[in-house]
């Protein structure tokens, strides 16, 4: 039995970090969020809007960390938010406000803690 556990712990210890990656099992953007879920997936959205959301659910966080959204309008960076994930099994958010002169193509970067992207969502505001 002893050996078993000792088998076990190994082939644990050894597997690769990506094993336990984290995964961007869901993400939208929304007019509003709801019982920690988006109400709607909007791909373009009509003026006048005042804020959005972008949802995104996370599995395989092995420990806390954290992902990040950055906000981009026609290419240039717009809003940088961390968001922590705590536990394996996660659903965060975070919010834009949307200014009138703000139409054109937007897209969300959703970054690990190691900056790299993970998921793009593209949207447009007309």
């Amino acid at each position: 039995m002893r050996k078993w556990i000792y088998v076990c712990l190994f082939v644990v210890l050894t597997l690769p970090c990506s094993a336990f990656a984290l995964e961007i099992v869901d993400a939208a953007i929304t007019s509003d969020i709801s019982e920690r879920s988006p109400v709607d997936s909007l791909n373009t959205v009509k003026k006048p809007v005042e804020q959005l959301f972008c949802f995104t659910h996370v599995t395989g966080a092995g420990d806390d960390t954290w992902i990040t959204h950055v906000w981009y309008h026609e290419g240039k960076e717009m809003a940088r938010v961390r968001l922590p994930v705590s536990s394996s099994n996660w659903r965060t958010w975070s919010s834009k406000k949307i200014l009138p002169q703000w139409d054109g193509q937007w897209q969300v970067h959703i970054l690990d803690a190691q900056g790299k992207a993970r998921l793009i969502v593209p949207f447009m505001v007309k």
